[in-house]
C-alpha cells in the first residue's frame, strides 16, 4: 500500500468510526464513500475541518432513470480534496423525487457558489441555503432540467420562446 492508499484509509476509517452508515468502496484507486442525505452536510465538514479536505474540486449530479439495478433516481456526487496529503475522496449521496433538496456547502467551501447552481439548473437539485439559487447556464425563464433523462433529446420548443440574440456588427 502506497503513502496515499494509507492517508486515503486513515481518512476513510476516521469517517466511519464517526458515521458509521457511510458505505466505503474503492475502485482503480478511487476511493468512494457513499452517505445518507441527512448526514450529507455533517460528512463533508468533518472531512474539510477533521480531516484536511481543503479542496472542493466538483459537485455533479448522475440520473439514473432506467439504469439497471438502480433504486434510486439521482446520485449527487462531491470530489474532495486535500492539498495536503494529496488525498482525493468522492463523496456521494442518492436523492428521489418529490425530495431534490440538500444543504448548500457554501459555509464550507465559498467555491460550490457556480457548481451548486450548475447541479441546480441542469437536474434540479435544490441547494437549501444558497444565497443566489438562480439558473447559471440557461435563462431563467427555462422551466426544464435537460440534463434529466427524461427530457427529450430534441427539446420541448424552447427555443422558439426566446429571443434571437444577434452579434453587433462593426
Amino acid at each position: 500500500m502506497s503513502a496515499p492508499d494509507t492517508i486515503a484509509s486513515n481518512s476513510i476509517a476516521a469517517l466511519q468510526a464517526r458515521f458509521p452508515e457511510a458505505k466505503e468502496s474503492e475502485f482503480r484507486n478511487q476511493h468512494r464513500v457513499v452517505v445518507p442525505v441527512a448526514a450529507l452536510y455533517e460528512v463533508l465538514a468533518f472531512l474539510k475541518n477533521e480531516q484536511q479536505f481543503d479542496l472542493l474540486v466538483d459537485i455533479t449530479c448522475v440520473d439514473y432513470l432506467n439504469y439497471r439495478d438502480a433504486t434510486d433516481r439521482f446520485g449527487l456526487v462531491y470530489v474532495v480534496s486535500s492539498t495536503t496529503t494529496n488525498e482525493q475522496l468522492i463523496v456521494r449521496t442518492f436523492l428521489n423525487e418529490p425530495n431534490l433538496t440538500v444543504p448548500t456547502v457554501m459555509p464550507l467551501w465559498i467555491g460550490a457558489d457556480w457548481m451548486e447552481r450548475e447541479v441546480w439548473d441542469m437536474f434540479g437539485i435544490i441547494f437549501d441555503g444558497h444565497p443566489d439559487h438562480r439558473r447559471i447556464l440557461l435563462p431563467e425563464e427555462f422551466t426544464a432540467h435537460p440534463l434529466r433523462k427524461d427530457y427529450p433529446l430534441q427539446g420541448r420548443g424552447e427555443r422558439h420562446n426566446f429571443p434571437v440574440l444577434h452579434r453587433i456588427e462593426g
